[in-house]
């Protein structure tokens, strides 16, 4: 590879961390995460005042003009996104045609694409009414789903329990079409206009299982408005499954990410086996537990170190100058960056979904200096380690020490 081709592609690395990694990827990486939330902010609001005529004639120029500049920023961010996808570890091996066309295809992508769509057709295709596809510029609202933890984790939770949802929507189709068959049989000869049929049934059974009730068909008889009654406390019920599926993942997925400490997750992790039980409960209590979803950046190569992290369940790899090194459970990375008070070496990212256990810069500091023997457990276990991996010749010291990562043995060894 050639020098021009190197800097391109140092360049595209560099695109995809300010991109993907966000805060993980510097102040660039944050201003251009804060930059893209208030324009997607600004651009709901401006759509949301153009249905006003008051506001929308005396500045329909500056808001088309806005529309154009933020439809051009839309599709610079989504064209510079599909160009660094393939720094992607888990597309890259695609290859790059492949690779982003897969990346093309994500939900966020996707999203990403439909955001801008409808003003490039209405460009092209000016004869043709788009007045309903104007209504898919809120799709921009969603792109701050990228930017939000708690709304991806619950597009997470809406995946993981589809089922569950599924066979409630089931039931609600399923009580739709008992209780406007019931009320057919009740109602249908005094009302034959509103309950004649049972499909012409089924706006009242709709309206009454949701409790919305409009009003304008209601039951005259007693047996009708018995079974009105019935529907009414059925689609209580109903409706409040949903609800409680939704509300029992999303609290399961906050707990999962908040997963509580123990001993036996610190024993999976060989660098605290020999280590006193008094202190491993010190480390235990200022060690933070992190879930991490696949494909996030850990750490970029050049930023100052805040933490080292010792892995529980999950890969991650790290990217060195020459090559890349994988590793999981059991394994732990970012410590010499502490110990000598250096900044990242490396790029971590994760290829799957990992639990972390982090000890921030600060109380490992005053961890090792109030129990050194902790300082020098952990620099003898990276002495072994590097010794180990060097007669290996798998991995060079140097590389290992540019990572900061330790080859740990697992007890199957």
């Amino acid at each position: 590879m050639d020098k021009a081709a190197k800097r391109w592609t140092s360049f595209r690395r560099r695109a995809y961390l300010v991109l993907e990694g966000g805060h993980a990827g510097g102040w660039p990486g944050a201003a251009v995460e804060v930059f893209l939330i208030v324009l997607i902010i600004l651009n709901v609001a401006a759509f949301t005042i153009q249905s006003v005529p008051s506001i929308d004639k005396p500045y329909w120029l500056d808001l088309e003009l806005f529309e154009i500049v933020s439809v051009a920023i839309f599709s610079v961010e989504y064209a510079f996104r599909l160009w660094v996808a393939v720094e992607d570890p888990l597309i890259r091996d695609k290859g790059h045609f492949k690779g982003r066309l897969h990346a093309a295809l994500r939900p966020l992508m996707v999203i990403d694409f439909l955001a801008v769509a409808p003003v490039y057709f209405s460009v092209f295709f000016p004869f043709l009414d788009f007045r309903f596809l104007r209504l898919v510029r809120l799709f921009r609202l969603l792109k701050i789903a990228r930017y939000s933890p708690a709304l991806s984790t619950l597009g997470r939770v809406i995946v993981e329990e589809r089922r569950a949802l599924f066979g409630t929507l089931l039931l609600l189709v399923c009580a739709t079409i008992f209780a406007a068959a019931a009320m057919h049989a009740a109602e249908g000869a005094v009302q034959p206009k509103q309950f004649g049929t049972i499909p012409g049934s089924m706006w009242w059974a709709i309206t009454t299982l949701t409790t919305v009730g409009y009003g304008d068909e209601v039951p005259i008889t007693f047996l009708g408005r018995f079974i009105a009654g019935c529907t009414m406390v059925i689609g209580m019920g109903i409706l409040a499954l949903p609800v409680g599926i939704i509300a029992t993942g999303f609290m399961s997925s906050i707990h999962q990410r908040d997963f509580v400490i123990t001993f036996g997750m610190l024993g999976r992790v060989p660098l605290f086996k020999d280590i006193d039980a008094r202190l491993l409960g010190e480390v235990m209590n200022v060690l933070r537990s992190q879930t991490v979803p696949r494909g996030t950046i850990i750490s970029v190569k050049g930023a100052p170190a805040h933490a080292m992290y010792f892995i529980v369940s999950g890969e991650v790899e790290a990217e060195l100058p020459n090559r890349k090194v994988q590793f999981g459970p059991g394994d732990f990375f970012g410590e010499l960056a502490l110990l000598h008070q250096t900044h990242r070496r490396a790029t971590i990212v994760a290829l799957s979904n990992c639990r972390l256990l982090a000890l921030s810069a600060e109380d490992f500091t005053t961890l090792t200096r109030k129990h050194p023997v902790l300082r020098q457990h952990i620099e003898e276990a990276a002495k072994a380690h590097l010794r180990a991996a060097g007669q290996q010749g798998d991995i060079t010291p140097s590389e290992i020490a540019a990572a900061g990562r330790h080859v740990e043995y697992r007890e199957d060894d």
